[in-house]
């Protein structure tokens, strides 16, 4: 006989799975939030029957969970149509301003990107991806759009390779293994073994150049931003494009701003936490 969990869920393959560690899992929240995750940039607005889908969930609960963000304003309907609302920068947000030396950082980055010209940007590790929680653009070098919350793979970014620079051997291995291993560009390093040497000489050096791996024409330079305990929390890059400011040039030239840059952070961040 089904559950009452597995009559919540459709069929669709990737969706899912009910099965949790612990009954503290509160599945119509993991719902809730699976509905918001199934927008992005490509699908701004959807029907009921999309948002089922993508959430991997029945019409009759994608439908009550819609209806229960319509009501709480994060979401609006327009006719067949659903689109999030401004209201649910609130939950990012939320993250940002529980985090206050990151306003201390922005008037730093500022300086940076101002005194080499290149946009200068701030992430975290979540889970195999980097999340961007501060940008200041310089000018448009990606044909990703990136701002606040714009999510990349680790593997293969600067900031990335910086931050599972500051797991443990262990960590290292599962998230190499849980992630999906592209060839974004004829440059991008996909074997494990070569990420993890490469990622034990960052450990070493104390920062990471990417030269077209995430995107053709697209070089940075990557630095940690650590806690009073020393521990990686973040990293900040420098990227530029490789037409204008070779990878060697952007190391001899950028570099040493970006390390003062980074331990300025990170002395800020010692003084809060």
């Amino acid at each position: 006989m089904a559950s009452p969990a597995d009559s919540e869920t459709s069929r669709t393959p990737g969706a899912p799975s009910a099965e949790k560690p612990s009954d503290s899992y509160v599945q119509s929240f993991a719902r809730g939030l699976s509905v918001i995750r199934a927008f992005d940039a490509r699908h701004p607005t959807q029907t009921l029957t999309e948002i089922a889908q993508a959430s991997g969930l029945t019409r009759a609960g994608a439908r009550r969970i819609l209806l229960t963000l319509v009501g709480l304003g994060y979401v609006q309907a327009d006719g067949r149509q659903f689109r999030l609302t401004p209201k649910i920068l609130d939950l990012g947000f939320a993250y940002l301003t529980s985090m206050p030396f990151w306003n201390l950082a922005e008037p730093i980055m500022e300086a940076l990107s101002q005194s080499v010209h290149e946009s200068c940007s701030i992430s975290v590790l979540d889970g195999t991806e980097i999340v961007y929680v501060l940008r200041v653009p310089a000018r448009k070098i990606m044909t990703i759009n990136l701002s606040i919350g714009s999510r990349l793979p680790a593997y293969c970014s600067s900031m990335g390779r910086v931050l599972l620079s500051g797991l443990d051997d262990d960590t290292l291995d599962r998230v190499l293994r849980d992630t999906a291993l592209e060839a974004r560009t004829r440059r991008t390093v996909t074997d494990i073994d070569q990420l993890k040497a490469l990622i034990a000489d960052i450990r070493t050096r104390g920062w990471a150049q990417n030269d077209q791996e995430l995107e053709e024409g697209l070089v940075s330079l990557a630095a940690p931003i650590r806690n009073r305990a020393g521990q990686i929390i973040a990293a900040i890059n420098i990227s530029g494009q490789a037409n204008r400011t070779s990878a060697q040039e952007m190391s001899d030239r950028f570099l040493p701003p970006l390390l003062e840059a980074s331990e300025k952070i990170s002395g800020l961040v010692g003084l809060r936490t």
